[in-house]
């Protein structure tokens, strides 16, 4: 099963960052849409192959990590979106940006997710530290405001400018710039390094939440790493529309609080896997099912 993700997720790596059209600009919602459900029926096909080869119960623990990754990621969107409007960036620039960024959030996610697992295995008591974490993450996410980034003041940002001098001239698609004999990096570089930072803190919510379901690696790996796959399709999908599900982040406010309770009392009730899916699935769907029925925040 390693090698056939392997193989399968460095073709679609390939297909969606390196052979398609669509890596030079912007998505139509057309083709986004169409995309995004190549992305989510891959998923689900591979979820098949799970089942059939390792069981119902690694292919249950795989839909749950994926349906969480995938919420998490849509709930993400809001941060890149204010990200490129910080930086003035339009859609023609924009998917330079998610095509490194996302091979980045692929490589940080397995070194994490490893490490997660090996700090679970030895020290049991990092599971209640895990869903601390998750359950800090769930307020913060329901309760605090949502607010602007602040580009200039950003820790990235500042970095960035001490360590080697930032160009702001008009570059295109460029990274770096040869500028009065000087080799600059661009607003774009700069933009990049926000993204994989912010991608960071993403990690440090989603990783606890997706060994909440399993502690198995290949099912932590493979869950998250679906989930990112059809991140730069779902962002073109969703990025003028995703304000009118005023009401996701705080049901996925609720999945998290669920998985955090989940792990910290982990030792003392078990709940089923399948059970954990139907409440998540839930949760989900009428955060969503709200958010369309309610009427537009002004």
């Amino acid at each position: 099963m390693w090698s056939v993700f392997s193989v399968l997720v460095t073709g679609m790596l390939f297909i969606d960052l390196f052979a398609t059209s669509h890596r030079h600009h912007s998505m139509s919602t057309q083709k986004a849409l169409m995309w995004s459900l190549i992305w989510i029926s891959t998923a689900l096909v591979f979820c098949l192959g799970i089942w059939y080869f390792q069981g119902r119960l690694r292919a249950l623990e795989f839909l749950t990590g994926y349906i969480i990754e995938k919420s998490l990621s849509v709930d993400n969107l809001f941060v890149f979106i204010m990200i490129f409007a910080s930086f003035k960036l339009g859609p023609d620039r924009q998917p330079l940006v998610l095509k490194w960024g996302i091979l980045g959030a692929v490589i940080m996610r397995v070194v994490l997710i490893l490490f997660g697992v090996a700090l679970m295995q030895a020290f049991h008591w990092v599971i209640y530290v895990f869903g601390a974490i998750l359950l800090f993450t769930a307020y913060r996410m329901a309760f605090d405001e949502e607010k602007d980034i602040e580009i200039e003041k950003h820790l990235m940002v500042r970095l960035s400018r001490k360590l080697f001098p930032v160009s702001c001239a008009e570059n295109g698609e460029k990274f770096f710039i040869r500028e009065a004999g000087k080799i600059c990096a661009t607003s774009l570089f700069v933009s990049l390094l926000v993204v994989e930072a912010s991608d960071l803190v993403f990690a440090v919510d989603s990783i606890p939440a997706v060994l909440g379901v399993t502690r198995d690696p290949f099912i932590a790996i493979t869950s998250n790493i679906f989930a990112i796959l059809g991140l730069r399709a779902l962002y073109f999908l969703l990025a003028n529309i995703v304000k009118k599900f005023r009401f996701l982040n705080y049901g996925v406010a609720m999945i998290l609080a669920f998985v955090g309770v989940k792990m910290i009392l982990a030792d003392v009730f078990h709940i089923p896997i399948g059970l954990s899916l139907g409440i998540i699935t839930l949760i989900l769907a009428g955060s969503i099912g709200a958010s369309l029925l309610a009427r537009p925040k002004e």
